[in-house]
């Protein structure tokens, strides 16, 4: 499936459920109540979502069979599960508990009307293009959002060079590089300077972050072209050490000459559209923030 594909009712009659809660939006998991609640009544299989002592998801215990991930939360909380599914095809469903979110779109007020509208298939699927950071050792790690690499400990600037199907684009003295999918373009990026992107395109944004030089604009790159970054020296020759990290959870370690090769991921993650908003309108509303 291509990015930004929508299909209608692509998958009907979906009857297995998950059902993943941020416990600390949803404290006395009223909601997660009501719209387990509701599913049930219309003779669909609800499960839990169960996590560990730090309220992290249980990955293991996420039954094989779910046809549909419905996400109580923020837009965080929705990028935190599709990390997890992105090897299932699953869609996900985003009932926003956080701030106007870009992906969790059904506002509570509103859950009856969506959970009718599953029941009834009424809803396309967005394809989000995903990335994929893959490291020397052959270990790779996926993002919905971004892929960053940044500082680790002392506040310094990084030395990194960077490559693009091979052959070196630009050496950068900076705070660090985000490397964006367009669904991430209105995160990080956006904050670093960065363009916002249409969500369901095609294309991968380079970023830097307080770049000490003149030129501290963004690139923006076709979702086919492999991206290569390689540590270099720091201060007086010193070895350095940074953060990459994916969708701002998972972190790996590199120090001076490791590399990362970043590119587009074969899976994608299929978001449930239910709203006739389009990402314009939202945009719109975000940035006058109400």
């Amino acid at each position: 499936m291509h990015a930004g594909k929508k299909l209608k009712g692509m998958q009907d009659n979906m009857d297995r459920f998950l059902i993943v809660t941020n416990d600390g939006k949803d404290v006395d998991h009223i909601i997660t109540r009501k719209v387990k609640g509701l599913l049930e009544t219309e003779g669909k299989k609800c499960v839990l979502c169960q996590k560990d002592e730090k309220k992290n998801i249980i990955k293991e215990s996420i039954p094989e069979d779910i046809e549909c991930a419905i996400v109580i939360g923020g837009d965080g909380s929705l990028i935190e599960v599709a990390r997890l599914l992105w090897e299932r095809d699953v869609p996900i469903l985003g009932i926003n508990m956080g701030t106007l979110g870009y992906l969790t779109e059904v506002e509570v007020g509103n859950i009856e009307e969506a959970i009718g509208q599953i029941v009834s298939n009424d809803y396309t699927f967005e394809d989000r293009m995903m990335l994929e950071g893959i490291f020397e050792d052959g270990s790779k790690d996926v993002s919905l959002n971004d892929i960053v690499i940044s500082r680790k400990g002392e506040l310094r600037v990084i030395h990194f060079q960077l490559y693009v199907n091979g052959e070196l684009l630009n050496s950068y003295e900076a705070d660090g590089i985000i490397i964006s999918t367009p669904t991430g373009s209105t995160a990080y990026n956006l904050s670093a300077g960065g363009p916002i992107v249409e969500p369901t395109a095609s294309l991968i944004v380079i970023t830097p972050i307080c770049s000490h030089a003149l030129n501290t604009s963004s690139i923006v790159l076709s979702s086919d072209d492999e991206i290569g970054i390689e540590i270099g020296m720091g201060r007086h020759e010193s070895k350095e050490e940074v953060f990459t990290t994916f969708d701002g959870a998972d972190t790996v370690v590199l120090t001076t000459g490791d590399k990362v090769t970043v590119r587009r991921s074969e899976a994608s993650t299929k978001i449930m559209k239910l709203s006739k908003v389009s990402f314009l309108e939202t945009l719109r509303r975000k940035m006058k923030g109400n």
